[in-house]
C-alpha cells in the first residue's frame, strides 16, 4: 500500500572498502581495542593499589607510576577518537561548496555474536522441537546482523538496521523469557569514551541499534547537497528524523549503562541535530540570494538570529554536568562558533536596513515601524523606532552600532576556532568565517566616522524568530514490515519465551458413533473444548484446554478451526492421530471463537466472551504478507551441534498460511539494568 516500505534482501557496505568513512570506522574499531587494554590495565593497577599494596611503600609507589602512566594513555587515546568524530569533512557532500560544515555522529561499534547454540538448544529444551531444523533462520538473523554493522549511507540502510530493531522485537519474545538470561554475550562501545559495555541483555543490542539508526541520519543528512533546495530539504528532513529517533531512545530506554546513551547526552544529542535542522532552513531561505530590501531583510535578521540562538543553548547544554566530562571539546567550541557567527549575521542584516534604506516620502512608515519594532525586545535609552527611521543621524549611528557587535561577534567567533587545533584544520569553515569578517569591516569602513566619538549607543540584542519551526520526527516503525524469521515456532501470542510448555503428546483419535468426543476452539493454533472424560481420546491422555499442534503429521499450529476440522473430515472414519501439548502454566490462554465438529453434521459456531489479556491486543496492527527474506550477505552455514538432546520426534511443518499475531515491542518502561 502507498506510503508502505517492504524491505528486500540487501546487503551491507563492504567493510574493506576503502572509503573515507569506512576508513574513519576502522580507525574507531583500532582505537576501541586499544582502550579495551588500557581500561583493563586501569582496572588491574587499581586492584593491586587496593589489595596489595596497602602496606608495602614501594610497591604502592610502583603502582602508582603505572597507573598514572595507564591513565595518561587512556587521555591520549580519548583525545584520537574525539578526532575521528570531527572529522567532518569527510561526511560532508563531495560538491564544492562555501558552507560551514555539519557534524555527523558516528556509528557505535560492536563485536560478532554468535546465537546458533544458545537458540538451537533454547528451541529444543522450550519448544521441544530439533534446534537443527532452524539453522537457515539462525543464519539469517547474524547475517542480517553482520550487516547492520555497515548500513549504507541511504535510505536502504536506514530500513535494514529498523528491520533488525523490529525482528529484535521478536527474538525477545521468543527466545528471552523473563527469568533468567540466555547466555548471549552483546557488547558495543561507547561512540565517545571508546568503553565497552557487555550484557546479557538483548535491551541494550535494541538500543545501540536505535542510537547506529539515530547516527545513520545525521550522516545522511551531512552528505546531502546543501547548493540545493533538494538538497536542503532532504538534510533537514534527516536530522528531524535523527532528533525523533535518539530523543524515542532517551524516552524507552530510561537506564542505558553507556554515557552516549545516557538521557543527558541525548538531550543533547537531539538539541545539536534540532540546531543543525534550523541552520539548514536559514540556508534554504537564502538560497535564491538575499534581496536588499527593507521586509526581507527583516526576515533573515529573524531567521539567522534564531540559528544563533540554538546554538548558544546547544553550547550551554554541552557544558553543562555530567555531559561535559564525555562530549567531544571540539564540538563545543563549534556550537559556539556557529552562534557567534549566525548572531553577527543577524547583526549585520539590521546594520544593513539602517544604512541602506532610508525612509522615502513613498514608503509606508507604520508597516516599517511594525516590522523594525518586531527585532527588538527594548530599545536604548533616548531612541525610539519610528524617530529612528525618520532621523538620519540616529539611524546611522544605531546602523553602526549594529555593525561594531557584528564585528565583535565575527572576531569572538575567529578567536576560538583559532584556539581549537582540530577546527582551526577545517579550511572551509576558517574561510567562511573570515569572508563575513571582512564584510562586516568593509560595510564599517563605509560609513562616515566623523562622528564616531559621539556615538555612544549599544546595540540592543536581536529577537529570534522562525517563520519554520523545527521538530523532532519520530520513528515510523510501521512503515517498515518484516517477517519474523522463526514464524514456523507458531503464533507468538501462544508460542512466546513467557510460556512454558509440555513436548508434544502423541494421541491416536477414533470415532465413536460420529462423534469426536470434544469440540475445537480458537484461531491458531486450535485448542480442546468440551472434552467428554469418557471418551477415547482423553484415556489416552487428551485434556480440556490443550492445543492441536499437528493432524495426521502435518504441523497444523498455524491452521484454524476450518482447517483441522477438514483434516478431520479428509479420513472419514479412519482414526488419525494428532500431537497436542499443554500449557503448564496456571493461566491458559483461551481462543474466542468455537467449532463442534460431528462426523455427517455440518459444523456450528458460537462465541463467547473471555477477559483473558492476549484477547486485548490490538487486532489493527497485524502484520501484512510479505516477501520472504532471502539473505543478507554470505550466510554462515556451519551445523553447530545442540548440547542437548531431542526427547521426541517433531513432525514436519507445512507451507505456512497466516502471519504473526502483533507482540508488544515498544515497552516505555524498558530498562537495561
Amino acid at each position: 500500500s502507498e506510503g508502505i516500505i517492504i524491505i528486500l534482501p540487501c546487503q551491507g557496505c563492504n567493510p574493506l572498502a576503502e572509503t573515507g568513512r569506512s576508513k574513519l570506522q576502522n580507525q574507531r574499531a583500532v582505537l576501541n581495542q586499544q582502550i579495551l587494554r588500557a581500561v583493563r590495565m586501569r582496572a588491574g593497577a587499581e586492584n593491586l593499589l587496593r589489595y596489595v599494596a596497602t602496606n608495602n611503600n614501594k610497591v604502592r609507589e610502583q603502582v602508582l607510576l603505572e597507573l598514572s602512566f595507564v591513565n595518561s594513555d587512556l587521555q591520549i587515546l580519548k583525545e584520537e577518537l574525539e578526532g575521528l568524530n570531527i572529522s567532518v569533512e569527510v561526511y560532508q557532500n563531495t560538491e564544492e561548496t562555501f558552507s560551514i560544515p555539519l557534524v555527523p555522529l558516528g556509528l557505535k561499534e560492536t563485536k560478532e555474536v554468535d546465537f546458533t547454540l544458545p537458540l538451537k538448544d533454547f528451541i529444543l529444551e522450550h519448544y521441544s522441537e530439533d534446534g537443527s531444523e532452524y539453522e537457515d533462520e539462525i543464519a539469517d538473523l547474524m547475517d542480517l546482523r553482520q550487516a547492520c554493522r555497515t548500513p549504507s549511507r541511504d535510505e536502504a540502510g536506514i530500513e535494514m538496521l529498523i528491520s533488525y530493531f523490529l525482528q529484535l522485537g521478536y527474538i525477545e519474545n521468543r527466545f528471552f523469557p523473563p527469568t533468567r538470561h540466555m547466555g548471549i554475550l552483546f557488547t558495543w562501545y561507547d561512540s565517545f569514551t571508546g568503553v565497552p559495555v557487555c550484557q546479557q541483555n538483548l535491551l541494550l543490542e535494541k538500543a545501540s541499534i536505535l542510537f547506529n539508526t539515530g547516527a545513520l541520519y545525521t550522516q545522511i543528512g551531512t552528505r546531502c547537497n546543501r547548493q540545493t533546495q533538494a538538497g536542503l530539504e532532504n538534510a533537514v528532513d534527516a536530522f528531524q528524523k535523527a532528533a525523533g529517533v535518539l530523543s524515542y531512545l532517551k524516552e524507552t530506554f530510561t537506564h542505558t549503562p553507556s554515557y552516549d546513551m545516557s538521557p543527558a547526552m541525548l538531550s543533547v544529542l537531539v538539541k545539536m541535530m534540532l540546531a543543525q535542522a534550523q541552520e539548514c532552513v536559514f540556508e534554504q531561505i537564502g538560497l535564491p540570494g538575499i534581496r536588499n530590501e527593507f521586509f526581507t531583510l527583516v526576515k533573515m535578521t529573524q531567521e539567522v538570529a534564531k540559528v544563533g540562538e540554538v546554538y548558544m543553548l546547544v553550547n550551554t547544554a554541552m557544558n553543562q554536568e555530567p555531559v561535559k566530562e564525555n562530549i567531544p571539546y571540539s564540538w563545543s567550541k563549534l556550537a559556539q562558533i556557529k552562534s557567534d557567527h549566525y548572531k553577527a549575521l543577524a547583526h549585520y542584516f539590521i546594520a544593513t536596513i539602517l544604512c541602506d534604506h532610508e525612509l522615502q516620502s513613498g514608503d509606508d512608515e507604520d508597516q516599517q515601524e511594525k516590522a523594525l519594532s518586531q527585532l527588538y525586545d527594548y530599545m536604548p535609552e533616548g531612541l525610539m523606532i519610528l524617530t529612528v527611521l525618520k532621523d538620519k543621524v540616529q539611524r546611522k549611528q544605531l546602523g553602526k552600532s549594529h555593525l561594531r557587535k557584528a564585528i565583535v561577534y565575527h572576531e569572538e567567533a575567529l578567536r576560538v576556532c583559532g584556539l581549537c587545533k582540530k577546527l582551526r584544520n577545517i579550511d572551509v569553515l576558517q574561510e567562511v568565517l573570515t569572508a563575513a569578517h571582512k564584510r562586516s569591516l568593509l560595510k564599517y569602513a563605509q560609513q562616515e566616522t566623523e562622528d564616531d566619538f559621539l556615538s555612544l549607543i549599544q546595540a540592543p540584542d536581536i529577537l529570534p524568530k522562525t517563520e519554520h519551526k523545527i521538530e523532532t520526527i519520530a520513528p515510523h516503525f510501521s512503515k517498515v514490515k518484516v517477517k519474523d524469521f522463526f514464524h514456523r515456532l507458531g503464533p507468538l501470542t501462544v508460542f512466546s519465551a513467557k510460556q512454558r510448555w509440555t513436548a508434544p503428546r502423541t494421541i491416536r483419535i477414533h470415532h465413536e458413533a460420529g462423534e469426536l468426543g470434544f469440540s475445537l476452539k480458537g484461531g491458531s493454533p486450535v485448542q480442546i473444548y468440551c472434552l467428554d472424560p469418557v471418551c477415547s481420546a482423553a484415556s489416552m491422555g487428551l485434556k480440556e484446554g490443550d492445543y492441536i499442534v499437528s493432524v495426521g503429521g502435518v504441523d497444523c499450529k498455524w491452521h484454524g478451526v476450518n482447517e483441522v476440522l477438514e483434516k478431520f473430515k479428509s479420513v472419514g472414519e479412519q482414526p488419525i492421530e494428532i500431537e497436542v501439548i499443554s500449557c503448564q502454566d496456571t493461566a491458559a490462554s483461551m481462543h474466542s471463537k468455537s467449532a463442534t465438529y460431528s462426523v455427517g453434521m455440518q459444523k456450528t459456531y458460537s462465541l463467547i466472551c473471555l477477559a483473558m489479556e492476549e484477547d486485548k491486543i490490538d487486532q489493527t496492527k497485524k502484520v501484512p504478507l510479505k516477501l520472504p527474506f532471502l539473505s543478507w550477505g554470505t550466510k554462515n552455514r556451519q551445523k553447530a551441534a545442540s548440547t542437548l538432546c531431542l526427547t521426541s520426534a517433531v513432525a514436519g511443518s507445512s507451507q505456512i498460511k497466516k502471519k504473526l499475531s502483533p507482540f508488544t515491542l515498544l515497552n516505555t518502561e524498558s530498562s537495561l539494568y
